[in-house]
């Protein structure tokens, strides 16, 4: 008679170690947040048993096991969480009913990214799934700025866009989505980012130009349209140019022709100032000129007096 009793408390008791197993279960894609929003870290049990009465705990298994989350005796005890958790974590009590043991993450940060274990412990038995997180940042909308003309008239433009995470593409597209190639590009990362700057050249007349800016499946567009004001522009700025170059060229040979015909120092001067882009002037000593002429060549900076005796 006790034989029976006996096998009957040890049936009794494989029954209900093997009634109280279950699965942890989380999710098998990448779980994508943004910064700054919330996202839902999905944990559960199979069967769907509650686990009101169990000890659940959320932790990085990348970061030493750092402490995201613990719920134990029927409360949250987050004494020992990581300082940068600290009142961004939440788990719903109602939930764990029904063997939800989802964490829901608050004003998520880029430093949040990585890989979180949910771990579930009852009195017999333990299971714990693994959540891969990856954050996005969406940066600031792109601007494009018009940085000048080249020579042959074409129209020289940049885009820049910063605050991303992690680093975006940048295009840029012509009114008929046609795509033009960027002739520089520039990344940099700091502590809010990812920053791009392309720039590119086009010729056409009364064409939008677009900058589009992604990251998955975000997108921020910038767009300029180079009518032929600008173009007209470009040409205006160089007639001007050249006109007010002959009139120089005019009045600093008047003046060297009063000065003892010194075409020499004209042409030095005219060509030094126009073509080098440098800078001239002179001073009086004694009732005598002397003309001082700075330029760069190479790089170099020099500089020479040319004495009218």
């Amino acid at each position: 008679m006790k034989f029976i009793c006996l096998t009957l408390l040890i049936i009794s008791g494989i029954t209900d170690s093997r009634s109280e197993r279950y699965e942890v279960v989380g999710s098998a894609d990448t779980v994508f947040a943004v910064a700054g929003e919330a996202v839902i870290l999905p944990c559960s049990v199979k069967p769907n048993i509650s686990v009101v009465d169990m000890r659940v705990e959320w932790f990085r298994s990348d970061l030493k096991d750092t402490l995201v989350h613990l719920y134990d005796d029927h409360e949250d005890k987050n004494t020992d969480q990581s300082q940068s958790y600290r009142g961004r974590t939440k788990l719903n009590h109602q939930e764990l009913q029904s063997g939800d043991a989802s964490l829901k993450l608050s004003s998520v940060r880029v430093s949040d990214e990585g890989l979180y274990k949910c771990f579930i412990e009852s009195k017999s038995w333990s299971d714990d799934v693994t959540v891969n997180v990856k954050v996005e940042a969406v940066g600031r909308p792109p601007v494009i700025t018009v940085d000048g003309f080249d020579h042959s008239g074409g129209l020289h433009l940049q885009c820049e866009s910063e605050g991303w995470y992690p680093e975006p593409d940048l295009e840029w597209l012509d009114s008929e989505g046609v795509s033009l190639s960027s002739e520089t590009m520039e990344t940099h990362r700091n502590t809010e980012g990812f920053s791009v700057k392309h720039t590119t050249t086009v010729h056409h007349r009364d064409d939008k130009i677009h900058c589009i800016v992604k990251l998955r499946h975000h997108m921020l567009e910038a767009l300029i349209i180079s009518s032929s004001h600008m173009f007209n522009s470009w040409r205006t700025s160089v007639i001007m140019i050249v006109v007010l170059s002959v009139i120089a060229g005019i009045l600093i040979a008047v003046f060297a022709h009063k000065n003892r015909g010194k075409i020499l120092v004209v042409f030095l001067l005219f060509y030094i100032f126009y073509v080098n882009k440098s800078e001239w002037g002179y001073f009086s000593r004694q009732g005598k000129f002397i003309y001082i002429v700075h330029f760069i060549h190479n790089g170099n900076s020099k500089c020479f007096y040319i004495k009218n005796d």
